[in-house]
């Protein structure tokens, strides 16, 4: 069995990195579960939370995987503003 079924529970880090998404590209992010195998089954039992994100493109996982650099850019917006939501408590 390569990795079992997880689901962890929606907290902070959920509502941070959606505040994220929001304010990098006016989208609102969806929750889901949908996707393929997560390499989150490695780490799940020492979070309390998890969530995967990244660039969605049409060569990923596939020989010369790549995505536009405006692509990267804009994830680390929203992953600076991530932690930024999970640190600064206003």
């Amino acid at each position: 069995l390569g990795g079992k079924p997880f689901l962890t529970p929606r907290g902070e880090l959920v509502k941070a990195i959606s505040a994220a998404i929001d304010s990098a590209t006016g989208v609102k992010a969806e929750i889901s579960t949908t996707g393929g195998t997560s390499d989150g089954r490695f780490i799940k039992d020492i979070c309390d939370e998890l969530v995967e994100f990244g660039p969605i493109n049409a060569s990923i996982h596939k020989i010369n995987e790549h995505v536009n650099v405006a692509d990267i850019e804009t994830l680390q917006q929203i992953y600076f503003n991530t932690l930024k939501n999970i640190l600064v408590k206003s």
